[in-house]
């Protein structure tokens, strides 16, 4: 495939980069047999179904579907690409990259693309930082002093300032940077025929990846203009994608080698970040005002276990910590809401109560549950009349979402005591809810319908994959394959036998893009016993029996449509001949 870096290179990586060693530093791993075993970290589930090959060094969730080897495992876990997952496991072995990385020349031209836009972020970076230093930054310096961040917090954050519209654009262009790479960068945009600094005018906040890049900005303005938006992110590129990167995570990660972290505190912007930070809680990261994503969800989850969410106390930052905490719940995170003062944010409550002020906000952080009828209470008062219907249908709304009848046998009683309904009539209302919008959903399955012939061909290729006793004497090439990937992995055993060497199932995944629907349900043939004994031996047999009938059935088809078309008397008797023969090739 294109996106490849040399076979030798590759092979010595996966080889330094045992799958289970690398999977055991983001998951928890149970040893059953051969295989190690957890749950899935690409969907939530309770039972684990994610499995790790340790001898083929490739892993399969049975729920989801989902294959592959370090590399593709690495790429899913960080939210990084092909080129970024080599690079880490490259350092992790202490490998050098090879100096001619990739095979195909897009593929190097996305990479010489990703690396020059880095530089220009890099270099912007420093510009900026060297603005606010250099004696002409005074209206972002006295904002800094106002809201109390410290000089060595500012160098921490690398925080900087833009002065104008037209500076930034010049420096990078009389650094030798084209136009087009510098507004592919996002950090200037055009108008007119001329090119400007996306952020002109304001306090800047370099965006950094878990690998120390810079890979965008965000831009808060000094002064009140309706017209402009308060906060500004660059635009997503090639190296910045919103859904997938939090703020700080850089920090957090530092933060995780130092110490173990038992949780981690999620915000919405730069300054509550920030505040917190210097407030000494250093494990917090930022979805940058923007709607919490189940890719940040899973990437905050490697972190550690418990995640705080701590948005806003007014009415959008508790919808907002409620989707939140559904998120994180959904993706198997263990989740709580800190209670913040109406009004306030976490940048405020450190400003004005200090660190000991949110640490009692952080102390009474509530299950996603309580956190919910919290809300209603503020927004209908149960202690006035006119308003408790409002409340109790709420709350019973609330209660429908437990997931076990003992928690909602407990809430209900606790809506008894709060509102002094009976426990029975609160019952027979929830009872009487209608069926919820949002069901639980089973854990998603890919689905199989696949006809007798693929199910046939999938289990030949499996058992040569697997090199199973049964099926080494198999003579691939005169079968009927005929689905594209079935024709690859065919050429791949026959090469791999004409080498003299052992195929490998990981090694299908440098052959194919991934999300390859049809390896994947070559790979989970290998689960349990059956591709073993007797049992897989028949059903081998029996498939190269299916798919030699097709075979003749195909060429007899073949052979009487030519029948039918031909005046030639003699062809007609050699095709006659020729059908009699295959259908008794077929009868028996």
């Amino acid at each position: 495939m294109a996106r490849t870096y040399h076979p030798e290179f590759m092979q010595e990586l996966k080889q330094r980069n045992n799958l289970v060693d690398v999977a055991a530093s983001y998951l928890s791993l149970d040893r059953k047999g051969e295989n190690y075993w957890a749950c899935c970290p690409f969907h939530h589930e309770k039972t684990p179904s994610f499995s790790i090959n340790a001898s083929e060094q490739f892993y399969h969730c049975f729920g989801c579907g989902v294959s592959g080897d370090v590399v593709k495992f690495v790429e899913e876990m960080e939210n990084i690409d092909f080129p970024d997952a080599v690079k880490l496991l490259a350092a992790r072995a202490n490998m050098q990259l090879p100096e001619e990385n990739f095979s195909d020349e897009k593929t190097i031209a996305l990479k010489k693309k990703r690396d020059t836009i880095l530089k220009i972020l890099k270099e912007t970076a420093r510009f900026y930082w060297a603005n606010l230093n250099g004696g002409h930054a005074d209206r972002h310096l006295a904002y800094l002093e106002e809201r109390g961040i410290s000089a060595p917090i500012v160098r921490k954050f690398g925080l900087g300032a833009s002065l104008d519209f037209r500076t930034l654009p010049q420096y990078l262009l009389d650094r030798g940077y084209s136009r087009g790479d510098i507004l592919d960068s996002g950090v200037c945009v055009e108008s007119k025929g001329k090119i400007y600094d996306a952020q002109a005018g304001r306090l800047i906040y370099p965006i950094i990846n878990a690998f120390d890049d810079v890979v965008a900005f965000g831009g808060r303005l000094l002064e009140k203009k309706p017209e402009f938006a308060k906060y500004k992110n660059t635009k997503e590129t090639v190296v910045f994608n919103k859904r997938t990167t939090l703020y700080n995570i850089n920090l957090l990660k530092k933060l995780k080698k130092e110490q173990p972290l038992s949780s981690v505190i999620m915000v919405e912007g730069y300054m509550d970040t920030i505040s917190l930070y210097q407030a000494g809680f250093r494990n917090v990261v930022a979805s940058m005002g923007t709607s919490l994503t189940k890719e940040q969800a899973r990437l905050v989850k490697r972190y550690a276990s418990q995640v705080y969410i701590s948005y806003d106390g007014d009415s959008a930052g508790q919808n907002a910590a409620i989707r939140g905490l559904e998120i994180m719940q959904s993706e198997g995170v263990a989740v709580k809401v800190v209670p913040l003062p109406d009004g306030l944010d976490p940048d405020d409550v450190c400003r004005e109560r200090g660190a000991e002020g949110y640490r009692d906000c952080l102390d009474r952080a509530l299950p996603l549950i309580d956190f919910k009828i919290r809300v209603a209470a503020k927004r209908h008062d149960p202690r006035k009349s006119e308003e408790r219907n409002e409340y109790i249908a709420s709350v019973l709304r609330v209660v429908r979402e437990a997931e076990t009848e003992s928690e909602k046998e407990a809430l209900l009683k606790r809506l008894r005591d709060e509102t002094g309904i009976t426990y029975e009539s609160l019952r027979r209302d929830l009872e009487g809810l209608p069926k919820s919008e949002q069901t639980a959903q089973a854990p998603p399955r890919r689905s199989d319908n696949a006809d007798y012939l693929t199910k046939a061909a999938r289990f030949v290729l499996a058992a040569s994959l697997f090199r199973k006793r049964y099926a080494e004497d198999c003579f691939l090439e005169a079968l009927p394959f005929s689905d594209p990937v079935h024709l690859d992995i065919m050429d791949y055993l026959c090469d791999c036998k004409d080498n003299g060497t052992e195929p490998h199932p990981s090694d299908l995944f440098s052959l194919f893009d991934e999300g390859e629907a049809e390896v994947d349900a070559i790979l989970e043939l290998n689960d349990g016993s059956t591709l073993e004994g007797e049992q897989g031996e028949k059903y081998f047999q029996d498939s190269i029996r299916v798919l030699n009938r097709h075979k003749i059935e195909e060429q007899i088809q073949a052979l009487n449509a030519a029948y039918g078309a031909s005046d030639d008397v003699e062809t007609r008797k050699r095709l006659a001949y020729q059908i009699q023969e295959l259908t008794k090739a077929l009868k028996n």
